[in-house]
């Protein structure tokens, strides 16, 4: 069997396209709820201390309409089958790298005749400063109070634009783990 080589790297970029994403999600749930009797929902205001910058908000409400119209559960104001409550964080955290040596063996560096100091270190680490911000959905039944399904996406804090983005993907990558429901 011949396999075209186009087919090799086709796989290879989908992996690699599919190891480039910038948010990482989990989800679990109710496994005894009926998600099949949920056809609306309604975004709950927001308690949280951090607030969403417009753009962001905007991002949340957009995606959330989008991708839950696709399932089949409509937003409406009032007396929805689910509530969407949201919770945001934000920690600093910290990414060490460590390199091994400077790639010395057999290259001439750049310092004359005499080539890189003598007993030069072969391990460097650098230290780098981030934002990680979580974005957690709990979808609630509306009559019993029940959380029936959480999602958690999680990525790097950045400008607005990028964050809106990422929040767009958070959702899109949730609710694409939110068990499937009948059809109308």
């Amino acid at each position: 069997m011949f396999t075209k080589p186009s087919t090799y790297l086709l796989v290879a970029l989908n992996l690699f396209l599919a190891a480039c994403s910038s948010v990482s999600v989990t989800s679990d749930y109710d496994h005894s709820a009926a998600f099949e009797q949920y056809r609306t929902y309604t975004l709950a205001p927001s308690s949280e201390n951090i607030a969403l910058s417009p753009s962001s908000e905007s991002a949340l409400r957009d995606s959330l309409r989008t991708n839950l119209a696709a399932r089949n559960i409509a937003e409406v104001s009032k007396d929805a089958d689910l509530h969407v409550v949201r919770h945001i964080s934000t920690k600093e955290k910290l990414a060490v790298y460590q390199t091994n040596d400077w790639n010395y063996r057999g290259m001439p560096y750049g310092y004359g005749r005499y080539g890189a100091w003598a007993n030069a270190p072969s391990t460097y680490t650098d230290i780098s400063q981030y934002t990680e911000g979580t974005l957690i959905l709990d979808f609630v039944d509306a009559k019993t109070q029940k959380l029936v399904f959480r999602g958690t996406g999680t990525g790097i804090v950045s400008d607005p634009q990028t964050n809106a983005k990422r929040i767009r993907e958070a959702v899109e990558k949730i609710v694409t783990q939110f068990p499937k429901t009948l059809s109308h």
